[in-house]
């Protein structure tokens, strides 16, 4: 690929010096991007029309449990992440961890030792594995089958700390390990987040402090923030530097508590997550889950007893529903969506901003936030879902 310029006009191009009204963007021979400038006058009329839409840096979802009717816990091999990764490409999702519900240790190799095939093979996106549970608290289990549950132990971590080209995520609950765990876990490179957790304050200000770096899905299946017990979400909130994820849906967490989280948390720690299903990018909207019928109407995942069981949501609809139901700027919900999890994976110096020397992964937005193209290493990959 030999050095290329794409220009923008009329509209929103997001970067980290500031928001330009158009942009010429120079991508170089290694898919990343050699200049960013703003549009000169004589070039506009030669440029893309924006027509009020907005570039974005590609979107990095730390959360993805399937999509394109495949659910990775039952398809742990390339081809079904390929699958996955490809459905999330038209919604602007340009770097995604395959996210792995609580399963057997057997199933949790498997995982991890398929992302990094995924790497090694060259699918776009693939950036690391995300294993959700199985060290997780039956009393917050959520649509988790309790019977995959389990204590870390000496073997488990010496599987999660095994030298990988992907990060690795781990969501456990801290009030059911040691923190020399969490330290063991974390020293090693292991991205650890608490959820599905019945912690009290303390248990849970000690993970931090341990070296737990993220908070899964906060609100959801954790202890609420109370007056006398704050709770895991008290003190996710009160620690303040722990990278804590939001299910933008309005479903998951109502809209004001999502006002909150933005307000409290520093700026640079709230970023959005999808929890999305195999029905996101699916014509067939439902699916098997452990066996057991999952149904989605009106873009909700429940089970037969109404439980949530994940999401539909995608990442550019959840960039909308922070702007147009939650209130945010739309170049906060950008870095909610790009930059805070690049930071939380520690990729910030590929992916996660529209700057030269980064990878040249961004997503078109119309003027609804609807996603209209999406572009890996300066290519396009998908024209929109």
């Amino acid at each position: 690929m030999t050095a290329t310029i794409i220009r923008y006009a009329n509209g929103h191009v997001v970067t980290p010096g500031g928001t330009l009204p158009g942009a010429a963007i120079t991508i170089g021979a290694d898919g990343r991007i050699a200049a960013i400038a703003p549009l000169a006058r004589d070039a506009v009329a030669g440029a893309i029309d924006l027509a009020g839409g907005w570039i974005m840096p590609g979107f990095i979802d730390t959360q993805v449990n399937g999509g394109g009717g495949v659910l990775f816990n039952d398809a742990v091999d390339v081809d079904g992440i390929a699958a996955i990764a490809a459905a999330h490409r038209g919604y602007g999702t340009t770097a995604l961890l395959p996210t792995l519900i609580s399963d057997t240790l057997e199933k949790v190799a498997a995982a991890l030792d398929a992302v990094e095939a995924a790497i090694a093979r060259g699918v776009p996106g693939i950036v690391g594995t995300h294993i959700e549970g199985p060290f997780l608290n039956p009393a917050k289990k959520g649509i988790h089958d309790p019977a995959m549950f389990r204590r870390l132990d000496d073997a488990t971590i010496a599987l999660l700390t095994r030298p990988r080209r992907g990060r690795v995520l781990l969501t456990l609950a801290p009030e059911l390990c040691d923190p020399r765990d969490i330290a063991a876990l974390a020293a090693a490179g292991v991205r650890v987040a608490a959820g599905h957790s019945d912690s009290d304050y303390d248990t849970a200000m000690a993970a931090f402090a341990a070296g737990a770096s993220g908070v899964t899905h906060l609100y959801n299946a954790m202890t609420p923030l109370g007056h006398r017990a704050p709770g895991l979400t008290g003190a996710a909130l009160d620690w303040g530097r722990a990278w804590c994820g939001l299910i933008a849906d309005g479903v998951h967490v109502h809209p004001a508590a999502l006002r909150l989280a933005t307000r409290l948390l520093p700026a640079d720690r709230a970023m959005l997550v999808t929890d999305a299903m195999p029905s996101v990018g699916a014509a067939q909207k439902d699916f098997t889950l452990y066996g057991r019928p999952i149904h989605v109407a009106d873009g909700v995942c429940r089970g037969a007893d109404g439980t949530l069981a994940g999401s539909d949501l995608d990442m550019a609809q959840a960039v909308a529903n922070m702007v147009q139901l939650v209130g945010v700027a739309p170049q906060a919900a950008a870095a909610m969506a790009a930059a805070n999890p690049a930071a939380f994976l520690g990729l910030s110096h590929e992916r996660g901003a529209l700057a030269p020397g980064l990878r040249a992964d961004w997503v078109w937005l119309d003027a609804g936030f609807r996603a209209r193209g999406t572009w890996i290493g300066g290519e396009q990959v998908a024209h929109g879902a």
